[in-house]
């Protein structure tokens, strides 16, 4: 034993979970197979089957010696490996052996050599051997573990070695001739086949009393547990609990506990931590672990402390499953004095001896007991146990600035991830000691911390922690850790707390905060600065709902925070670091701390805020709708609120009406209310009715228990859209197409279908219960009659929005079909004009013809009445060759007479000019061609000739 023990002291917890299977063996490492001579000659003369007839013999002193030799020719001839097409054979001499070892003990010793030579490899002629031979391989090694049965403290101590030596990969130094070594995991996968960890473990029962091959049993399980398979028939067992009743055992050496609380990890690591903890629950169980932990506690080796946390990362599994009498057992109490004895520093019996060293397993242990702490706040019963040992005051110890002088014993980086941990820790704590919380003034403590948060004190976070990701380099992980503790107490709706934060200027306080994280995040956004002010949006709306007071003095800065969230752009609610849990967080904080007070409703409503909630709901985000109009339908009440909803215009000019209508037909289709392709009743019976409801029976429930019917109005949102309408109305709304006008009909009688839908409730519980009397059935049926004939009359002017609609597009389609057929007559009357100008400019007969017309129509435009002594315009330009006008200008000449006067006015003669081109319109739409107007002379009339 002592040898044992100085061969294999407890080492770290890395490396010893996992014992290795030692270097693989490569081509250049490879043993030769040279034929041996004498080894052949002996080879033939080894019969195994003359070796098990004689072993079956029993009779003189001479059989005896024998037999004796030829078990020791069989472990000469085997002593490199036994083949593996003998392995049958040879698991029936090692059974046969074993026999004669009852009645004589001089077969102990060969027994023991023929199981050492089974930690060697198996040898194999061919490839295929080790699966053609599989079967017989894993019953001889199944048959090497019922031979712990044997009372032989040798056999069992050699049966176990020769189990590790399966992990060694050495080769033998020579092999049989024409045989190579098996592949090093053929023998663990054999081991597994065969069942020998379930044997292994059974035989501890065996070896209660003998330490020394209890540690013997202890490794070799040690090494077994590598594998997940070996694991679970452990677990089959009872293994885990058999190996914690180990933990306690009389070892001056450590290697009970070492091994035990090794395989222990291996069995939660590999196979299912519900069944391994469910095996460890007892009673007896965790006494024998708080026992061995309370024995390391006080131990001063390295390996003592290595230990120490493994067993607490056990207790610690062991404290998420309720059942395990964690707190009966004790063990709890000590493992919450421990957490809390330097800080608090405070004498109790139940750490005496214990002083921490500071290094970095102390370290581990005490992240270990916080997180220990966090995990039994969750059972409402470790309160007491809390309150005792004065938790609060103990986690409240880091809750103040990171200075030098305030963890001299800590590096920085480790104080900052035990502070870190501590708020984390506090979080869960402080819920359930709200009374203590309170007296130790908590609030006081975190608002100070906070106010060194957002301070210019010169500080780095290290960030190296879980608790500090995102906070390398500033205080942010330490307000995001302070906001979660006030977030998780200011979450209770208890008004002492909520009363002692806003007595201390809370509200004003967490709004410098949101406004220093908002300006923060404009440069740079991350996980931790988003849900830093969706934390302080949240402890902002319990402190100031149903309070008025609170309200006024949020809505001084608190209402420019909230409009600047709301104009977040919607594509980042997809970004999936937390913008949708702000933005929620936001709407919920404009829900309590702004509807109800009407100096902050004002403000919010002039600072455009219901523009921003219909720009939100038209993005129509099915987590932000409900909550949207459930603010819109609050703030409807005042009137401004109705007037920005009728003047609001959001993208490509879509307006209120029209958004609040594709939501109520969007939700309708998303419950499964039956209507055809243009949006009409299909049901005038059930109009509104969902799919869920026409699936469900009829169940008669009390009168104090609403109905399916009534269930879904609080449900969904067609309730809070009809509401939006009632106040802004049914008739005259901007931006409605047919098919919302005909949706619009349903939602304007919504009510009254949902009041037919009650009725036909009652009716059919009155049915399913009795026969109603004559009059209330008439009663009935009448109010059936009517629901049913309001879905008619809505069917009926949905038809005739559909038909207006129709008859409207007819119209608009005649419209245009004439404005293509003016444009087609002018585009014939261009095509007429020109060929009449080729037609001048080519023939010309054609030419003298259109000039004698030109002049036709000149003479036919003069005024009739002669104007003495006037002169006389000729309306050709000498010298002209071409054939047509030279271009619009007109000269008009003539002296001024008496009694005449030329209009030389500029404005005049641009007048005269006008209607002469436009009488060369008049020309072309009569065939004659544009230019034609521009080379005559135009005489000077006076005016009142013109």
């Amino acid at each position: 034993m002592a040898s044992l023990a100085a061969a294999e002291p407890p080492a770290p917890r890395a490396a010893s979970r996992s014992p290795g299977l030692g270097p693989s063996r490569s081509g250049s490492e490879r043993r030769s197979n040279a034929a041996d001579p004498a080894q052949d000659a002996q080879s033939r003369s080894v019969d195994l089957n003359h070796v098990i007839a004689l072993l079956g013999d029993s009779g003189s002193k001479d059989l005896e010696k024998e037999q004796l030799k030829t078990l020791k020719n069989v472990v000469k001839h085997f002593e490199n490996g036994f083949p593996l097409k003998d392995i049958a054979q040879i698991t029936d001499v090692l059974n046969l052996c074993a026999d004669k070892m009852y009645e004589q003990e001089a077969f102990t010793e060969p027994l023991c050599e023929l199981i050492k030579l089974f930690g060697l490899p198996f040898q194999k002629r061919k490839s295929s051997d080790e699966a053609n031979y599989s079967v017989e391989v894993s019953q001889s090694i199944t048959q090497l573990g019922y031979l712990m049965s044997i009372q032989s403290s040798q056999v069992r101590i050699q049966i176990c070695k020769s189990v590790v030596n399966f992990f060694n990969t050495e080769l033998p130094g020579k092999l049989l001739s024409g045989y190579q070594p098996t592949s090093p995991n053929y023998k663990i996968r054999m081991a597994e086949i065969g069942g020998l960890a379930e044997i292994l473990v059974l035989s501890l029962t065996l070896v209660e009393n003998q330490l020394t091959e209890k540690l013997w049993v202890l490794k070799a399980l040690q090494h077994l547990s590598i594998s997940g398979e070996s694991c679970e028939q452990m677990v089959n067992v009872q293994g885990a609990r058999r190996l914690c009743l180990c933990l306690n055992g009389a070892d001056p050496s450590g290697q009970l506990l070492f091994r035990s609380s090794d395989i222990l990890w291996n069995l939660l690591e590999k196979v299912s931590k519900e069944e391994v903890v469910n095996q460890l629950r007892s009673l007896e169980c965790v006494h024998a672990l708080k026992e061995a932990f309370v024995e390391l506690v006080c131990g001063f080796r390295h390996c003592d402390h290595q230990l120490r946390n493994d067993l607490l990362v056990i207790a610690t599994l062991l404290a998420e499953s309720p059942a395990v009498p964690l707190i009966e057992s004790g063990f709890a109490k000590i493992l919450i004095v421990l957490a809390t004895c330097t800080e608090v520093k405070l004498p109790n019996p139940l750490v005496k001896g214990f002083k921490l060293t500071y290094s970095y397993e102390d370290f581990e242990m005490k992240k270990l007991l916080f997180n220990i702490i966090g995990i039994l706040s969750k059972d409402p019963s470790s309160a007491q146990l809390f309150s005792e040992n004065h938790v609060i005051p103990a986690l409240l110890y880091y809750v103040k600035q990171n200075q030098r002088s305030a963890f001299p014993d800590w590096s920085a980086a480790q104080y900052e991830e035990l502070q870190l941990h501590a708020l984390a820790v506090l979080a869960s704590v402080a819920p359930v000691l709200v009374d203590k919380y309170l007296s130790c003034q908590a609030n006081t403590f975190l608002l100070v911390f906070l106010e060194w948060c957002i301070s210019q004190d010169p500080f780095f976070g290290r960030g190296n922690s879980f608790h500090g990701t995102g906070g390398r380099g500033t205080k942010l992980a330490q307000m995001r850790y302070s906001l979660r503790v006030l977030r998780s107490v200011v979450a209770l709706y208890n008004d002492a707390v909520n009363s002692n934060l806003c007595d201390q200027g809370a509200i004003s306080q967490l709004l410098d905060i949101l406004k220093y994280a908002a300006d923060i995040a404009k440069e740079k956004e991350s996980i931790a600065l988003l849900e830093i002010q969706a934390d302080i949006l949240f402890i902002l709306s319990v402190l100031c709902e149903d309070d008025n007071d609170r309200k006024e003095l949020f809505s001084c800065e608190g209402i420019d925070i909230l409009v600047s969230y709301l104009k977040m752009d919607p594509t980042r609610l997809c970004s999936g670091i937390g913008h949708n849990c702000l933005l929620l967080s936001a709407l919920d904080c404009l829900w309590s701390c702004v509807i109800g007070c009407f100096i902050a409703e004002e403000s919010f409503i002039e600072k455009q805020g219901v523009f921003l909630l219909l720009d939100l709901l038209a993005v129509r985000d099915n987590n932000l709708c409900n909550i949207i109009l459930g603010i819109l339908v609050e703030f409807s009440d005042n009137p401004k609120t109705v007037l920005h909803m009728s003047i609001w215009r959001g993208k490509r000019d879509r307006t209120a009406a029209n958004v609040l209508v594709q939501l109520w037909r969007q939700e309708e289709q998303d419950l499964g209310v039956k209507r055809d392709q243009n949006g009409k009743i299909v049901d005038p019976k059930r109009p509104v009715m969902t799919s869920f409801q026409r699936q469900q029976k009829v169940i008669p429930v009390p009168a104090c228990c609403p109905s399916f019917s009534v269930m879904e109005i609080s449900e969904s949102i067609r309730a809070k859209i009809y509401s939006l309408f009632w106040k802004l109305g049914f008739e005259n709304l901007p931006g409605l197409s047919a098919k919302d006008v005909v949706t619009l009909a349903i939602i304007q009688h919504y009510i009254d279908f949902k009041v037919g839908e009650v009725w036909s409730e009652i009716s059919a519980e009155i049915k399913e219960e009795f026969r109603p009397v004559t009059s209330d059935e008439r009663a009935l049926k009448l109010i059936s009659e009517v629901s049913e004939n309001t879905g008619r009359m809505v069917l009926g002017l949905q038809n005739e929005a559909l038909e207006r609609q129709h008859n409207q597009e007819i119209k608009e389609e005649k419209k245009i079909y004439k404005e293509i057929q003016a444009t087609q007559v002018q585009k014939e009357m261009i095509d007429k004009s020109w060929q009449n100008f080729l037609a001048r400019t080519s023939n010309y007969e054609a030419l003298k013809k259109a000039k004698m017309h030109q002049k036709t129509l000149i003479e036919a435009s003069r005024s009739k009445a002669k104007l003495h002594n006037g002169p006389e315009h000729s309306t050709d330009i000498p010298k002209l060759h071409t054939t047509v006008a030279p271009g619009r200008c007109v000269t008009v000449e003539g002296p001024c007479q008496e009694g005449l006067r030329a209009d030389t006015d500029p404005a005049r003669s641009k007048s005269t000019v006008g209607r002469a081109i436009r009488n060369n319109q008049k020309d072309k739409n009569i065939g004659l061609s544009q230019e034609k107007i521009s080379t005559c002379r135009i005489d000077a009339v006076p005016k009142s000739g013109i």
